[in-house]
């Protein structure tokens, strides 16, 4: 393949500025990591970007953390007590945590930041639909009084998004949720150097020496101590994967997020890397429509779309043909979790699609030869894979597709445009999200249908945000498993985004790395050995 024979000549290309890094940090001990992509956007309720997401861990700090049995841990927080029937919780901050410029984090802090975060994210939006008022009635303490119990609300404090729900200075708290803060400034186990970020090559972080892990407990996700091992933690920004790989197996850089399964073999046959599974929930495939321009705001458009959709490919384009790295079939949430369901998967595992059938059903429901804009993302190999068979799909329908190339983080700052297609809008794209955000109707992002209040696509879809907002309501396992069932059939037959599948990836290290937390990609718990 000729990106692997390039291998040997491209260590020498990134040989030089990884050694001048190294010589700048002189004796401390830094993690070089190969990230997923560049860091565009650096405020965790921004966006839902999961390198920013990884970002936000590493300055950031949560009042709970979501451990591997998916249940909030307490993190910041010391404890809690709820009075008057579930209506009105109060919450203790741990002793002595500071931010990185030296002051004390407060219950005002606390506040400002949840009622920042819950604009943006679907929970929060359920949370303060249901908040009499939240005040900090000292230092340490936050009070949250509710109108009716809330059995979600600490799900709601160990959110990891995307977006994220971190704890932030009051006044960096107190910027417009859809602006972006000035400032990173957490109370987190790192700091984020900016005077040292270079735009699409570095972003580096530094060991926060006044960090004060959580006492007890075992790492676990993003629950229990968060001990750092390293001084400095180097992102690398390295779009090609040949060259990643090189540097890699040169020892120039330590651990490499997304390698394309299709180095994996290469890679599990050095001496001195090793290659383990990162997220056990795997990764769930999505095609995310536009909602606000044709021919995607037709819901018979997109039905057809998804009736054209063979899972199989979109997957095997991921991840290749080896049936144990992903799974077709696959509804609106995670397979083997407490939502799965059955309910109008015959739209996804009936019988062959005919093309030609769906061709001629196309024109029929409303497509006029529109012109479709395509957004798909250079740097990320399954996410690229993917967009060639939607584009590929999508031209076999008779579709006038216009694919459009460009990086991720091009690709992150587009997507936020309401604009016609011809001024620099979009009709769609292929992302991706970790197992763990696709398990409820609230986590899942792309399911959200409530108009301007919606995910990038920003469907109106009153039939299918109305099931989401009665599982809310739900007050027990058997209750929510109904409702998500009656949810998934009814956004199979309205299509607010087209599900591709699950597959599952696996991270590469050097074998002197471990303590790599699986599940989530953070940098406490991780040694050199």
């Amino acid at each position: 393949m000729q990106r692997r024979s390039f291998l040997a000549g491209s260590a020498a290309a990134v040989a030089a500025p990884l050694a001048r890094a190294s010589a700048q940090a002189g004796t401390a001990t830094v993690l070089r990591y190969v990230p997923q992509a560049d860091l565009t956007v650096i405020d965790p309720v921004l966006t839902t970007a999961y390198i920013t997401r990884y970002h936000a861990t590493m300055v950031w700090d949560q009042l709970y953390g979501i451990d591997s049995h998916l249940q909030p841990q307490p993190q910041m927080v010391e404890g809690h007590t709820r009075e008057d029937d579930g209506r009105l919780w109060t919450f203790t901050l741990r002793d002595s945590l500071r931010f990185h410029d030296s002051t004390p984090v407060r219950g005002r802090d606390c506040v400002a930041s949840i009622e920042r975060w819950a604009v943006r994210d679907p929970m929060g939006q359920a949370l303060l639909a249901r908040v009499v008022d939240m005040t900090a009635p000292d230092d340490r303490r936050f009070t949250i009084r509710l109108t009716r119990p809330f059995k979600l609300l600490l799900d709601c404090l160990a959110k990891i998004g995307p977006p994220a729900l971190v704890v932030m200075p009051e006044r960096l708290a107190a910027t417009d949720p859809f602006q972006s803060i000035k400032d990173v400034i957490g109370s987190g186990p790192f700091r984020f150097l900016a005077n040292e970020r270079v735009v699409g090559s570095k972003v580096v972080y530094a060991r926060n020496k006044d960090y004060v892990p959580r006492p007890g407990g075992e790492p676990d996700w993003l629950a229990g101590p968060k001990i750092v091992h390293f001084d400095r933690v180097e992102w690398i920004v390295m779009p090609d994967p040949a060259i990643a790989a090189a540097a890699l197996e040169n020892a120039e850089v330590d651990w490499w997020e997304n390698p394309p399964n299709d180095l994996l073999p290469m890679l599990d046959r050095s001496a001195s890397i090793r290659t383990e599974a990162s997220r056990p929930l795997g990764i769930i495939g999505t095609g995310v429509f536009n909602h606000l321009h044709p021919p995607f705001d037709k819901p018979a458009v997109r039905r057809i779309v998804l009736e054209a959709v063979s899972q199989a490919d979109f997957m095997t384009a991921a991840t290749g043909t080896d049936p144990t790295l992903w799974r077709d079939g696959v509804g609106v949430f995670t397979p083997g979790t407490p939502m799965a369901n059955d309910a109008g998967m015959q739209v996804i595992t009936g019988p062959k699609r005919d093309l030609p059938a769906l061709k001629t059903a196309l024109r029929d429901a409303g497509y006029q030869g529109e012109r479709i804009v395509f957004m798909a993302p250079s740097d990320q190999a399954a996410l690229a894979a993917q967009g060639a068979v939607a584009q590929d799909l999508l031209q076999k329908l008779g579709m006038n597709v216009d694919y459009a190339v460009m990086d991720w983080g091009t690709l992150v700052q587009r997507r936020a445009s309401k604009a016609p297609p011809a001024n620099g809008g979009w009709n769609m794209f292929i992302t991706s999200w970790a197992g763990l955000d696709m398990t409820t109707p609230v986590t899942n992002q792309t399911l959200r249908a409530n108009g301007a209040k919606a995910w990038f696509g920003w469907p109106d879809l009153p039939p299918v945000q109305a099931l989401i907002d009665a599982w809310l309501e739900a007050p027990d396992l058997p209750a929510q498993q109904k409702i998500a069932a009656d949810l998934q059939g009814k956004a199979l037959d309205l299509v607010p985004y087209l599900p591709t599948g699950q597959y599952f990836s696996r991270t590469a290290c050097r074998k002197d790395i471990t303590g790599i937390i699986p599940g989530q990609f953070v940098f406490w718990n991780v040694r050199r050995t």
